[in-house]
């Protein structure tokens, strides 16, 4: 009896065969694989939107024409015109000082007084002798006229005459002398009242009231200096001296500022007075004096000062603002304002600079020029120009 082959068991609901169920993940993961290739490339390859340059705000100055001076810079020291220290004439005690330490005082001022009473008793003395010596010139006058009648009538001898005459020149002679004697107790009578001789500035006491003061004292009584006008002298080199001799030859006055020690405000403005004999061979350097009137008193005796000294002038100069003008290694140049709102670089040809202004050349006066923002222009840049408060203010 044959076997039958046993027929083949069902499979549990739910399962499938395992070949089936891993093809399916493979079409799974290769679908997820490209739509992510896909989806990739979209976003690499999707277009850019274009950048736009935004425009760069930028201050503007305008280029001006005008004048620009040429300067020469030093330094220099305030010397007063004059500087008198106030003698006493007569030798005697000082009674009496008129004057305030450190004030004004004006030629002529009594600024003390030495007591007086042996100089008037000096001058009573030389008019009394004065006055007993004319009495006795106008007596021996008397005899003289009374000796020529009596000559002239032969009743005295000549001798008689001529010793009469002599004594009339005598006495005409001790005449003159006492008033000599006179007018100087009246001299020294004067100097017992001490004056300025000069307009200035009187400095420290240098002798107080009670004390003895000498004729020949050195010292004095007080200083004064004169203030009103006053000098400045200032050395230059001797490169310079063609020009200021060409500027004084030609009767020119060379303008001469001073300036305080940090050289931004201007003290007072003077003139050249006047130019040394002789160069200094240590130094190379000529000696000038210059006057300010000083009304002010803005200078003071002894200061040292910044001195500028304006040996010639440039006639219609394009002038900018030197802080406009930028460099890159090779060139100088500045940016131009176009009428369509950008900027043009140009080279320019940087001449004299005064203080904050610069001449050039290479634009045209009336041009507008960029003043600021120059790290982020370049030629052909869009601009915004700012506008001022002037402009804000007519608006």
């Amino acid at each position: 009896m044959q076997d039958t082959p046993a027929s083949p068991q069902p499979l549990p609901a739910g399962s499938a065969p395992k070949k089936g169920r891993g093809w399916l993940l493979w079409v799974f993961l290769a679908v997820v694989c490209a739509l992510g290739a896909i989806l990739v490339h979209l976003i690499l390859n999707r277009p850019k939107p274009a950048v736009v340059a935004r425009p760069v705000q930028v201050s503007t100055t305008t280029a001006r024409q005008g004048d620009m001076g040429i300067y020469v810079e030093a330094l220099g020291a305030v010397t007063p015109v004059a500087t008198v220290a106030v003698p006493s004439q007569v030798t005697g005690q000082l009674t009496n000082v008129n004057f305030v330490e450190g004030q004004m005082v004006g030629a002529g001022d009594i600024l003390a007084e030495i007591d007086a009473r042996p100089f008037l008793a000096q001058l009573e003395s030389a008019e009394g002798q004065l006055q007993r010596d004319q009495a006795l010139l106008a007596e021996a006058k008397m005899d003289l006229a009374r000796y020529q009648s009596a000559y002239e009538q032969k009743a005295i001898p000549k001798q008689q005459l001529d010793d009469q005459a002599a004594l009339v020149d005598q006495d005409t002679g001790s005449v003159k002398y006492d008033q000599g004697q006179v007018d100087n107790a009246k001299v020294q009578l004067g100097y017992c009242h001490i004056t300025s001789s000069i307009a200035g500035r009187v400095g420290l006491r240098l002798v107080d009231p009670g004390n003895i003061v000498q004729s020949s004292s050195t010292n004095g009584i007080v200083i004064i200096t004169q203030l009103q006008p006053i000098t400045v002298v200032f050395s230059v080199a001797e490169d310079y001296l063609p020009q200021i001799q060409r500027q004084l030859g030609l009767g020119n006055h060379m303008t001469v500022q001073a300036l305080d020690r940090a050289q931004q405000t201007n003290l007072a403005t003077g003139s050249v007075l006047a130019m040394d004999n002789q160069i200094d061979s240590e130094t190379g350097t000529i000696r000038l004096r210059a006057f300010f009137t000083n009304e002010d008193n803005a200078l003071f005796p002894s200061q040292f000062v910044n001195v500028r000294l304006l040996v010639d002038t440039l006639r219609g100069q394009t002038l900018i603002p030197a802080s406009v003008v930028q460099r890159n290694g090779t060139n100088t140049f500045v940016y131009v304002m176009q009428d369509n709102n950008t900027v043009k670089m140009r080279t320019v040809k940087v001449g004299a600079t005064d203080g904050e202004t610069t001449a050039v050349e290479g634009v045209a006066p009336g041009e507008v020029l960029a003043a600021d923002n120059f790290n982020r222009l370049q030629d052909g840049a869009t601009v915004t120009p700012r506008r001022t408060e002037a402009a804000q203010q007519s608006e």
